[in-house]
């Protein structure tokens, strides 16, 4: 006997599997993880005003500087919004500003030395992440998870541009 089911109804047993596997979903909670792990240990470290969400910024600037367009660009946020970040990550000590040699309206941005220290502790408690995601599905799966979404951003990223 066939029993056939209306295709427009909503199961939620159905959802839970789906929402289980959901790609966006995982990627929020891993990175919600990674936040809520990192966070407190940079606090711990002295880095009591950073969020996680500077690095969205900070992760951008090159060691020749940036300007605020091309920082905004990077980051995905508009250019008065990366003005107010700029001011507040050069208030809170990570980046220091100088005017642009070859457009007086702009500004260059560069990390200062809390900057590029918050990099080193950072990476501290990233190597404290990943021994965590190693010691659950091992060192040489979880490097083909970091080569596979390293390939589907490179590649993603080409096709954007």
């Amino acid at each position: 006997m066939i029993v056939e089911t209306d295709k427009n109804s909503f199961d939620f047993n159905q959802f839970r599997l789906i929402r289980d596997r959901s790609v966006g979903r995982l990627f929020w909670r891993l990175k919600r993880f990674t936040s809520n792990f990192i966070e407190p240990r940079l606090q711990a470290m002295g880095y009591t005003d950073f969020k996680m969400s500077y690095l969205m910024f900070l992760s951008n600037i090159e060691e020749h500087g940036i300007t605020n367009n091309e920082l905004a660009k990077r980051a995905c946020v508009t250019k008065q919004m990366m003005s107010k970040i700029v001011g507040l990550l050069e208030e809170e000590g990570y980046i220091y500003t100088q005017k642009n040699p070859n457009d007086s309206r702009s500004s260059i941005i560069f990390l200062n030395e809390r900057g590029k220290e918050l990099f080193v502790a950072l990476e501290e408690c990233m190597q404290e992440v990943r021994s965590k995601f190693n010691s659950i599905v091992g060192a040489d799966r979880m490097e083909q998870v970091i080569e596979t979404m390293s390939q589907l951003v490179n590649t993603l990223e080409q096709d954007e541009q």
